[in-house]
């Protein structure tokens, strides 16, 4: 691909989240299908919102009974691509009639398996090319529009020439044409110019009057073509032995008819129920989003009731704090000597041994800082050392007793 291709296409997806993946899957589809080009378009969605949004519109080649029709289709890329799949439309020239299937809707929308169970790092546009052209090879989404044609009073043979001859104003299209020759109830979709000439009308095998059943080619009142056979005039001699009699025309009208309303209801039904198809997975949508709504709902009802247990604890909590406040403020001051008592005078002797001796061990521990810092004299310092520590002596042999006495340990 040229270097200038390829900087148009970096350009128009500067705005979207994956551009290298959206890049790639590109490249690959232009590279591949050159019948297939690229621009940045404003779509406008079903809510009225607009978003410029890269698409890619062209032909794809599709192989129907033997022959290659090119269906003209257009990709609309999201701008989250590849995390969500794409939308696909048959875009119908002027020629052509979108032929409502369950893979295709009257707007020319496509619906596939493929786009429905679209993975992100698996699934790719040129993938989704090919399944629609074996689709559409089984089902084309599109037949041609028929023209005026003017029928000889005689059923049509391949032996017989047509009025206009085979280069005339009768050749159509070699398009499938099942889906009613009187062109639908639908109006075609909005074509653009991108879209080439489709091939002409020798491209098929078929002959000049391969475009409609041969049931189509009944006369027509008034109409011109080869003169009755023996003279045969339908509206003078009713009980004429000739080839062609009433029933004959009768029949094939009634026939036409019939043929013509099932197509036109066989159409209905497939619409409808690509219709259905497409209600019953909006439905299935709303089903599991009601599903995540009451899953929701229910696990607040459950904080809620959680919040309300938590607020009546910590209520009752500050009803014992305040209650606790009020009686150590009313309540007189504690002595500490007296905040710690024992149960037996020993074990009294025993604590009070041990506070002096605490004492005793801090007292020392300052002597010793005040001599450090110049405060006092070494022979002061000797002097209440030697003191102490006779004290801090009889104190632990004190204790020493008090916790034989007492039967402790150590």
């Amino acid at each position: 691909m040229p270097a200038v291709e390829e900087t148009q296409i970096t350009k128009y997806l500067s705005k979207y989240k994956y551009v290298g993946a959206t890049k790639k899957d590109v490249m690959d589809v232009v590279t591949s299908y050159r019948s297939l080009t690229y621009d940045l378009q404003r779509f406008v969605f079903n809510d009225g919102s607009s978003k410029e949004l890269f698409t890619i519109q062209g032909t794809i080649p599709v192989v129907y009974k033997n022959n290659t029709y090119y269906i003209p289709i257009c990709i609309w890329l999201m701008d989250t691509h590849p995390q969500n799949a794409p939308m696909c439309f048959v875009k119908p020239t002027p020629t052509m009639q979108i032929k409502v299937s369950m893979y295709v809707d009257h707007n020319g929308k496509v619906y596939l398996p493929y786009l429905h169970d679209w993975q992100p790092h698996s699934s790719d546009l040129l993938s989704l090319i090919q399944v629609m052209i074996v689709t559409f090879g089984d089902h084309p989404p599109v037949y041609s529009k028929p023209k005026e044609q003017i029928a000889a009073p005689y059923p049509t043979n391949s032996f017989m020439p047509q009025p206009g001859g085979p280069g005339g104003s009768n050749s159509f299209l070699p398009y499938p044409t099942a889906g009613g020759a009187g062109g639908g109830n639908f109006p075609p979709y909005p074509t653009g110019s991108n879209f080439g000439p489709y091939p002409p009308g020798g491209a098929g095998p078929a002959g000049p009057s391969a475009g409609y059943p041969p049931y189509m080619n009944f006369p027509q009142p008034g109409g011109g073509g080869y003169p009755p056979a023996g003279g045969y005039n339908p509206s003078s001699n009713p009980s004429s032995t000739g080839t062609i009699t009433e029933e004959h025309i009768k029949a094939s009208l009634i026939s036409a008819v019939e043929d013509k309303l099932r197509r036109r209801i066989q159409e209905k039904v497939n619409q409808y129920q690509a219709e259905i198809e497409t209600l019953n997975r909006t439905k299935q949508e709303l089903v599991e989003g009601s599903s995540k709504i009451d899953a929701i709902i229910a696990r607040l009802e459950r904080e809620q009731v959680d919040m309300q247990k938590n607020i009546s604890v910590l209520k009752d909590k500050e009803q014992e704090l305040e209650k606790s406040l009020e009686s150590l403020e009313s309540a007189e001051a504690i002595d500490p000597d007296e905040a710690v008592t024992t149960t037996a005078p020993l074990y009294r002797q025993l604590l009070n041994a041990y506070a002096d001796e605490a004492a005793t061990e801090d007292a020392i521990y300052y002597l010793g800082e005040g001599l450090r810092g110049g405060v006092i004299d070494l022979e002061t310092f000797l002097k209440h050392v030697r003191q102490l520590s006779r004290k801090q002596f009889i104190l632990r042999a004190t204790m020493q007793k008090c916790r034989q006495k007492a039967g402790l340990a150590g």
